[in-house]
């Protein structure tokens, strides 16, 4: 009982971790606004993979890693797949970076705000899962804020629901293929690093700013440290999320959009208008109604609804 209770402490510091340096990022890609996007994504897929590389070293899962890209390799359906959730998780960060150095940080919370009702969406299309009435009430408020935001703006939040999609799939990809979460992660890396040195002769070529110059400056230590603050937390959050129930991580992950919200309206003065306000209170409640859903009283509830609509 003790050790159970001991390892749920530690998977809550970690995915409690995880989330706070997620929710932080804003302000770190900040201090990187001067240079474009691509560049900044070239520097953090290597340097993501010279991280991953070196945790498998010290942690002496090197040889495994090996063992198990061998057998992926010999499995193309699998191979196909990792390379698919590595282009969508580029494409998330690629979409993050460019939105928050270019004054949408509110549209990445409402991403991430979105982004776990989008998750049970694509349970239901492609794993056959079943909604309850209250589940599909929830979807229904969060799909009227995301049409309220259109509407007002008339324009499409593209932003959020680019970062939504695209984490979603890869979250559905990742549970289809059944690959040990770092080395999934590590390979998908390596395999999108071709397109991150892409990234960085672009920049250093078409955009003359001397991304592949290794001069130890500020800037540079910003560009490595980009690497450590994208693979520490998927590692913090692969490893809390084994220790602790579902429900308590589809609890936590709220922490993240929640401080990404407050910098962008409080830190970086961005506008908050009513359309803003309909719409995430419309998620929020449905988050709240989604997260209910399946307690004693909401699932009472709903047995005098079906009773009532089957007499």
């Amino acid at each position: 009982m003790f050790n159970q209770d001991s390892e749920r402490s530690k998977g809550v510091i970690f995915v409690i971790g995880s989330y706070l340096i997620w929710g932080t990022l804003p302000l770190y890609w900040k201090m990187l606004q001067e240079f474009s996007s691509l560049r900044i994504l070239g520097h953090r897929i290597i340097w993501g993979l010279v991280f991953l590389l070196c945790f498998l070293i010290i942690t002496r899962k090197w040889y495994a890693f090996w063992a198990e890209v061998k057998k992926i390799t010999c499995q193309p359906r699998k191979l196909l797949a990792v390379i698919l959730t590595g282009f969508l998780l580029n494409l998330n960060w690629l979409t993050f970076i460019w939105a928050v150095n270019n004054d949408r940080i509110i549209q990445t919370s409402l991403g991430y705000y979105i982004n776990p009702l989008i998750n049970v969406l694509l349970g239901i299309v492609f794993l056959r899962e079943r909604l309850s009435f209250w589940q599909l009430a929830a979807f229904g408020l969060a799909a009227a804020g995301v049409l309220s935001l259109t509407v007002q703006y008339g324009a499409f939040p593209v932003v959020a629901l680019t970062l939504a999609v695209s984490f979603s799939i890869y979250t559905l990809l990742k549970k289809l293929i059944d690959i040990d979460p770092i080395t999934g992660l590590t390979l998908e890396t390596m395999l999108t690093s071709v397109f991150a040195l892409g990234c960085l002769l672009y920049a250093n070529i078409a955009e003359n700013d001397g991304a592949l110059q290794l001069t130890v400056t500020p800037v540079a230590f910003l560009f490595v440290g980009a690497g450590i603050v994208t693979a520490a937390p998927l590692m913090l959050y692969t490893i809390g999320a084994r220790l602790l129930p579902l429900f308590a991580v589809g609890f936590f992950q709220y922490i993240s959009p929640t401080m990404t919200l407050f910098l962008g309206v409080v830190i970086f003065h961005e506008p908050f208008t009513r359309a803003h306000l309909f719409s995430f209170l419309a998620i929020w409640i449905s988050l709240i109604l989604f997260s209910l859903s399946k307690t004693p009283v909401f699932l009472k509830w709903e047995k005098k609804l079906n009773a009532f609509r089957a007499s």
